[in-house]
């Protein structure tokens, strides 16, 4: 397939391209099925010398869980190759606030144990066991007596921290599944307080993190995602090359409506080789 440039765009955008940052899920698999173009593309990152990050919003499951579940799709990956919204959220609270320790968290157990595996302690749904900072996450155990003392320390002025901005996760069943924004949305109608911070695509500490951890210039990595509001956004404002996949929810008319242009947009993964460097073996 030939790619389609949203915006002027030709193959020299990714000629510098030393580093793939791929968002999952519309990306690489559909829910439980992965793509039968995306192992022959990580196949070709790895004969070009490109190295690869796989990127999610969902901090629900912990890193181990999500190299797991990449091991059963086909996508073997090292932890080095894996950034979630935990994880960024992690490691601006080393960098930005490293007295911070003690943490009241809305998170599922996986998302908790990747915090304290950080060297963070929860703390109790008790009013004098005061947090350092409250962390608000995709939490599928929420229950509603820590929902109301999360908004007791928010409304207390604690810092105040989410994952990930989706009111909404993504599934095949019949249901919604109330995601993080929405939770967030909760406490703010009950203590007028909005997160200090808000991880997660959009927001640009989930490609700051990879940009640090390979020590790579933003002009050498290329975001691959689905979604225009939080791959394409993120991508532009971190100043790396934003390409558009639309083999999952974003369609050519959403591209051409947007006023937020990817660089590149091509049908999915497999017509991206063409456009890429080779190795410099080639």
């Amino acid at each position: 397939m030939t790619a389609t440039p949203a915006t002027p765009a030709t193959p020299a955008d990714l000629s510098r391209v030393k580093h793939v940052v791929l968002d999952m899920d519309g990306t690489i698999y559909k829910g439980k099925t992965p793509f039968p173009w995306t192992k022959p593309f990580l196949d070709e990152l790895a004969r070009r010398g490109i190295g690869h990050t796989y990127l999610t919003n969902n901090p629900s499951k912990s890193a181990d869980d999500y190299l797991a579940h990449l091991e059963r799709m086909g996508f073997p990956a090292t932890p080095e190759q894996l950034y979630t919204s935990a994880l960024a959220a992690i490691d601006h609270l080393k960098a930005r606030h490293p007295a911070t320790r003690r943490l009241f968290m809305l998170g599922t157990p996986g998302m908790i144990a990747e915090f304290e595996k950080a060297g963070y302690a929860s703390t109790a749904d008790d009013p004098a066991d005061t947090p350092d900072a409250v962390i608000a996450g995709f939490d599928m155990t929420l229950t509603y007596a820590r929902l109301c003392r999360a908004a007791w320390w928010v409304a207390r002025g604690i810092p105040y921290y989410a994952t990930n901005p989706d009111r909404v996760c993504p599934t095949d069943q019949p249901t919604v599944l109330v995601d993080c924004g929405s939770i967030c949305a909760a406490i703010q109608s009950a203590t007028n307080r909005a997160p200090d911070r808000v991880f997660g695509k959009p927001d640009t500490s989930m490609l700051d993190g990879i940009l640090r951890r390979h020590a790579l210039r933003p002009g050498q990595v290329a975001m691959i995602g689905d979604r225009i509001y939080t791959d394409i956004v993120m991508a532009k404002n971190a100043g790396v090359t934003a390409v558009l996949v639309l083999s999952g929810e974003a369609t050519r008319r959403d591209a051409d409506a947007s006023p937020v242009k990817p660089d590149l947009i091509v049908e999915n993964l497999s017509a991206l080789p063409a456009l890429m460097p080779l190795s410099r073996n080639e």
